[in-house]
């Protein structure tokens, strides 16, 4: 649980880039409708728009590199540029190695799958980029005083933690290669479903949204292009049903407290989950 409510309070610091993209891609589509609809652009308004869109646009056409750094840096412990280019390091290894390019030369039969190479084509995606993301930070949490041989000293420390993420990445990414078309299809087919309910969809959506909460993700849930973490409903579920059934013990402890010569009794109720 503590792991998912810093994963969702490492989130927030790519979330708040987004703001600024759809105010700057408002503004422009005002000034130049063209750019949305189609047309001739001329003049210094439309130009002004033009250029307000374009500049919006390269974050969000970027949001999965915004998460990867973002992640990175956020679940590092003491916030650690390091951890932020190790993930950096994954994605692009990830990213290559699932390439429908590359993914077809190594294993012809995808090219016959409509779908898979469909889930391939979108590989360059956020969840992917949160997956780097916790890959490099967890690198760095754990390697980043690394000692190794003299003749290897240089990369001693944070030095090897991009070695270490790249080769973490490798191995995922052959995982990746026969679960990603099953995760992506079955987070499309959930999202099509909710959809396709109308007003029960929402509800579902509602509720979703309040069984996020406990992991601090639920502010994900808000943004459609956020989709992908669906797959973080079912874990939820799965941690409230343990925090649910698990052993509880109640400490109830009455504290006597001196405070300005007078003598006070406070009472304070302290719950500790085992």
């Amino acid at each position: 649980m503590k792991f998912l409510q810093k994963l969702g309070k490492a989130l927030m610091l790519p979330v708040a880039v987004l703001p600024i993209c759809g105010i700057l891609m408002g503004i422009g589509y005002y000034l130049c409708p063209a750019t949305m609809q189609g047309g001739d652009i001329e003049g210094a308004r439309n130009l002004i728009g033009l250029f307000l869109v374009k500049a919006g646009g390269a974050l969000i056409d970027n949001m999965a590199i915004l998460f990867v750094i973002g992640v990175g840096v956020g679940m590092s412990d003491k916030n650690d540029g390091t951890g932020g280019i190790a993930a950096l390091a994954s994605w692009l290894m990830m990213t290559t190695l699932l390439s429908t390019g590359f993914v077809t030369t190594i294993m012809p039969s995808i090219a016959d799958s409509a779908t898979k190479t469909l889930a391939f084509d979108k590989i360059q995606n956020p969840f992917i980029g949160i997956l780097a993301g916790i890959i490099g930070s967890l690198c760095y949490n754990r390697f980043k005083d690394t000692k190794l041989p003299d003749w290897l000293s240089f990369f001693s420390g944070k030095r090897c933690v991009a070695i270490i993420a790249g080769v973490v990445s490798i191995l995922v990414s052959v995982v990746l290669l026969f679960v990603w078309p099953l995760l992506f299809g079955a987070l499309v087919s959930i999202g099509k479903a909710i959809v396709g309910f109308d007003v029960v969809g929402a509800g579902i959506y509602a509720f979703l949204n309040r069984l996020l909460i406990p992991t601090g993700l639920h502010h994900a849930l808000n943004n459609q292009t956020f989709y992908w973490l669906q797959f973080l409903i079912l874990l939820s579920a799965i941690q409230l049903s343990r925090f649910q059934t698990a052993k509880s013990k109640i400490c109830i402890t009455r504290k006597k407290v001196l405070s300005n010569s007078r003598l006070k009794l406070v009472t304070s109720n302290t719950l500790m989950y085992w």
